[in-house]
């Protein structure tokens, strides 16, 4: 892992960003239990954290997806993180609502796109990809190429990964929960055991128990 992926994962918990609770885990939308809880909305209240997002994740776009030519972002969360890789590339920006504007043009996209654009998407974190897959669907329907998606984080579930190969869009996190629980442990942040754990979670997330 690069120096300033391990930096920003240790603002992360710093900040309490990223939160540990093994005896009274956290509970996601989808009914999840988890002993890990990160909470990707709080980065741009940090200054020095958002800048290094910014440059890290304008980083993996330039060596991941070279022919980009705007970057999207995905409301709400990826919209200032998207804003902020624009800026760093020199690009255009866009952003994709969840759902069509109710009133004036009716527009899902905002922001000025054209067909030969090569659109490359930004997400604060992927869980099963679903939010930001049909974002990528909204602009593929308005006639425009996306050439891939990336996150700040995700946890690396293999429903995204089998999600965004069905949709046929490439995807490139800049830090999975892998990569989390092993910095915790090298940093001693977390015992061996409490890896092990974190990591049995991570395998078999609907059927772990707490402790």
């Amino acid at each position: 892992m690069e120096k300033l992926e391990t930096q920003i994962l240790t603002q992360m918990v710093a900040d309490g960003i990223v939160q540990l609770n093994a005896k009274q885990p956290f509970q996601f939308a989808s009914g999840i239990q988890s002993p890990i809880y990160t909470d990707l909305r709080l980065t741009i209240s940090y200054p020095e954290l958002r800048t290094n997002l910014a440059t890290a994740l304008a980083k993996l776009i330039q060596t991941q997806y070279p022919n980009v030519t705007v970057i999207g972002g995905v409301a709400t969360a990826g919209i200032p993180h998207a804003a902020l890789v624009a800026n760093a590339l020199n690009l255009p920006m866009v952003y994709v609502r969840s759902k069509p504007k109710d009133h004036g043009t009716g527009k899902q996209i905002e922001g000025r796109l054209t067909k030969q654009d090569q659109v490359v998407l930004i997400d604060d974190l992927i869980s099963t990809g679903g939010s930001v897959l049909q974002a990528a669907q909204a602009v593929q329907r308005a006639g425009d190429h996306v050439a891939g998606v990336v996150s700040i984080f995700s946890y690396g579930f293999p429903d995204a990964e089998e999600n965004f190969k069905a949709a046929g869009v490439p995807f490139t996190p800049l830090l999975t929960y892998a990569q989390l629980i092993q910095q915790l442990r090298a940093q001693q942040v977390i015992t061996p055991e409490q890896y092990q754990r974190f990591n049995q979670w991570h395998h078999d997330p609907w059927n772990w128990i707490q402790g």
